[in-house]
């Protein structure tokens, strides 16, 4: 009998926990997967205005996109802070919380526009553009980097929302944004023959839409729980600090995707060439599993918020087993779709045959990557940053030699991508270890 309640218990707990990652994953997912589709409007539009506008844009976009990643911890930090307070019910300070996280964002973008403003033209010859391009990726820069302050404040408005159990705003607004852009986009460049200077103008524009939007959410919230919209500066501080070991964490993770960009560009034409294919597979496979990410942020926060450590852990044994389910559904769905999905890139036959093993690789890896997903997003929403940074520094440490030595050994684009795993595997075994040893489960409405 005891046993029957017990499985009884255990079923409705895990159907309850299934039902908040669902409704909190879903749309996560929706606006991840709409802000790359920003990009994609840019890329169809501008490039039918030539190949120098075209490859100006390339160089402008990888800039902006470089600048405005390694401040994604802006989501992150503010997501987990403002899911405890949540959690504490204290709605009050977890919206006081959110606001000091943009007026952080407002001020990292300020910064930015100050420096790459008067900077772009020699920024964009640090990129190789070529003679041709240059002037269009300058253009193109300039005007974007206006827009920088916006996407940043985005960034901080959706973590806020996250932290709040509201991932459906983020969706309405990003697909919003998305159209938005595609018709600003259109009108500007041929309708007011701007050319590349109506793209970028069309994105500011939409960005600038976009951040009012979140904006008049969180102050709509700030009023209506009497929370003060006025800047703090110790709360601003505490945003600071909270986000600066996320920040060494991205930073590493980025650092380890150039290097594998630069050896396998080191490895050939055709290497670099399938690696670019692969590469853009990965990142969309890892949209699906960050969705899930994002709803460990927001729910173990909220959980360690109310005290509750048993919730807590319970959240995060059963979102790892939606990483390994998921991750393992999408390993075997790359491997069907291989026939498919490489001659949509490429009807080189060298280039497919340097594509097709590494791609089973990434196939065979999904299921790590679903655990060091959830994991990660399981550490953020505990606020386990500095624990995060030192981790990323390690497995940084661990694929810079096996990347390099790469070119040397042999074994080409599939030996990379065997590296590539290995530094997952790497990532997985120190999340884990952590995950393990309950360091992280610290309740109360701050940590």
């Amino acid at each position: 009998m005891l046993m029957t309640q017990a499985s009884a218990t255990g079923k409705a707990t895990r159907r309850r926990h299934d039902r908040e990652i669902i409704t909190l994953a879903v749309p996560a997912f929706g606006a991840l997967v709409a802000e790359p589709l920003f990009l994609m409007v840019d890329t169809a539009i501008v490039g039918h205005l030539g190949t120098a506008q075209l490859a100006g844009l390339g160089v402008a976009s990888a800039l902006l996109v470089t600048a405005v990643s390694v401040f994604v911890f802006l989501a992150y930090a503010t997501t987990a802070a403002v899911a405890r307070r949540v959690g504490a019910g204290e709605l009050r300070a977890a919206i006081r919380q959110g606001v000091d996280g943009i007026w952080l964002a407002l001020l990292l973008g300020a910064a930015v526009v100050a420096v790459v403003v008067p900077t772009a033209p020699t920024l964009v010859a640090l990129f190789g553009a070529s003679d041709t391009a240059a002037p269009y990726a300058t253009t193109y820069l300039r005007i974007s980097a206006l827009g920088i302050p916006a996407m940043l404040v985005v960034l901080a408005a959706t973590g806020v929302l996250r932290g709040l159990q509201d991932t459906k705003t983020p969706l309405y607004v990003a697909v919003a944004g998305f159209v938005a852009n595609g018709a600003l986009n259109a009108g500007l460049v041929y309708g007011a023959d701007l050319g590349i200077a109506g793209s970028a103008w069309g994105t500011v524009i939409a960005q600038l839409g976009m951040a009012a939007a979140y904006l008049w959410v969180v102050i709509r919230g700030a009023h209506r729980h009497g929370a003060s919209l006025r800047p703090d500066i110790g709360g601003i501080r505490a945003s600071a600090q909270a986000g600066a070991p996320l920040l060494v964490r991205t930073l590493s993770l980025r650092a380890i995707l150039m290097i594998g960009t630069g050896v396998a560009a080191r490895l050939g034409d055709e290497d670099i060439a399938a690696h670019q294919i692969i590469l853009s597979l990965w990142s969309l496979l890892a949209f699906a599993l960050d969705a899930i990410a994002i709803a460990g942020q927001a729910i173990i926060g909220r959980y360690l918020g109310a005290g509750d450590a048993q919730g807590a852990r319970d959240a995060c044994r059963r979102m790892v087993q939606w990483g390994v389910t998921t991750g393992s559904l999408l390993g075997l769905l790359v491997v069907a779709a291989r026939p498919l999905f490489i001659p949509l890139f490429t009807s080189d036959p060298t280039v497919q045959e340097a594509a097709l093993p590494a791609l089973i690789v990434v196939a065979l890896a999904q299921p790590i990557s679903g655990i060091v997903f959830v994991l990660d997003g399981v550490l953020m929403g505990a606020g386990d940053g500095p624990y995060l940074a030192r981790a990323m520094l390690l497995t940084l440490a661990v694929f810079v030699p096996t990347a390099l030595l790469v070119p040397t050994f042999g074994g080409g684009l599939t030996a990379l991508w065997g590296s590539m795993t290995l530094m997952m595997a790497t990532r997985m075994l120190t999340l884990w270890l952590r995950s393990r040893s309950g360091l992280w489960i610290v309740t109360g409405a701050t940590r």
